[in-house]
């Protein structure tokens, strides 16, 4: 394994940045410094799900680190040997539970034992892939991979009230190649409102939106009422199930924004997406190159080159020993992870 610390600059995105180099830094055994964490955010620095991210990787890899506190715009992080075995993490606020277990759950896959592993905090975050994102658009796919997880939601939270909760056994697991050219037939689709703590109205007319605008039928929209002490909380999620992969488009409910206004923030991107030929999407893009990287090769079309499909190359770049390539192919981007040894 290499033991040269690598350095890393924050500045070239989020935290997403932060959370790949926790996730190959115990994989590959390499430690890192990184500074200017998450510099170009209004609120600099390890807000509380960085932090959580941090801390859990660090319990799972018998981590060495400095800097591991609220607002550090620099770190350092030197991993040990991955335990599977079973941990909990609570994050203490509406931060993502989605984002901390997405941090370790790659490495998970390597440990040499099952593992339990229980996340409390925000399950439905504007600003971060929802649970049912995870569980029904990027676990099947790596699925596919070989990857054996199983994922539970026990408890709704949003934001900014949080609570939420749920759980993840990983088994030790090798992950294969995948290729994405297209997506295939559309085989379903569909129009979820969850709602807690918020009138009926409100999700009766992101739906209706929904239904006009996509041309959607009424058996294809549903709206569930959660416990009224989830909330307040409001999301949208379309979903559309093809041959080959599921996508999701997620809109979350905001004072003094209509809820034609947030029907419209979910249903634009996924008519980008339909009319682009594209097989994945922005979110799921970017979610799949660390696996592809951890398979040793792997491709798919999306939209475009994203701010975070960017940065998250850049990482996965400076820690294995792959290649991102990134070619215009008519309406779409084709992305290819090759091997570099």
């Amino acid at each position: 394994m290499n033991k040269d610390i690598l350095e890393l600059d924050g500045v070239i995105g989020g935290g997403q940045v932060l959370r790949t180099a926790l996730s190959l830094s115990m994989i590959t055994g390499t430690p890192f410094r990184i500074i200017n964490i998450r510099a170009r955010r209004s609120r600099p620095g390890l807000l509380r799900q960085h932090l959580t991210a941090v801390l859990a990787a660090a319990e799972i890899s018998g981590a060495e680190v400095e800097g591991a506190e609220l607002h550090a715009t620099s770190l350092v992080f030197r991993p040990g040997p991955i335990r599977g075995g079973e941990y909990r993490f609570a994050i203490g606020s509406a931060g993502s539970c989605t984002l901390v277990l997405q941090t370790v759950l790659p490495a998970l896959l390597q440990a040499a034992e099952l593992s339990r592993v229980q996340i409390s905090g925000g399950t439905h975050n504007p600003a971060a892939p929802p649970f049912d994102f995870l569980d029904q658009a990027w676990l099947p796919l790596l699925r596919r991979m070989g990857g054996r997880v199983e994922l539970q939601l026990h408890r709704h939270g949003f934001v900014p009230a949080g609570g939420g909760a749920l759980e993840a056994f990983i088994q030790p697991s090798s992950l294969t190649p995948l290729h994405l050219s297209e997506r295939g037939a559309v085989i379903e689709k569909r129009a979820d409102v969850l709602l807690a703590g918020i009138p009926g109205h409100v999700g009766e007319r992101e739906l209706a939106r929904v239904g006009k605008r996509l041309q959607w039928p009424d058996a294809d929209l549903r709206c569930t009422w959660l416990n009224q002490e989830h909330g307040p909380g409001n999301i949208l999620m379309l979903t559309v199930a093809c041959e080959q992969l599921t996508e999701q488009f997620c809109a979350f409910g905001q004072n003094g924004v209509r809820a034609e206004a947030v029907a419209d923030r979910a249903i634009e991107p996924l008519r980008q997406w339909l009319t682009s030929g594209a097989a994945v999407a922005e979110h799921l893009a970017d979610q799949l190159l660390l696996p592809m990287a951890l398979a040793g090769s792997g491709s798919f079309t999306t939209t475009h080159l994203s701010e975070h499909l960017q940065s998250n190359i850049q990482v996965i770049e400076a820690f294995c020993p792959v290649a991102v390539h990134c070619t215009p192919a008519g309406k779409v981007l084709r992305v290819e992870v090759v091997s570099r040894a």
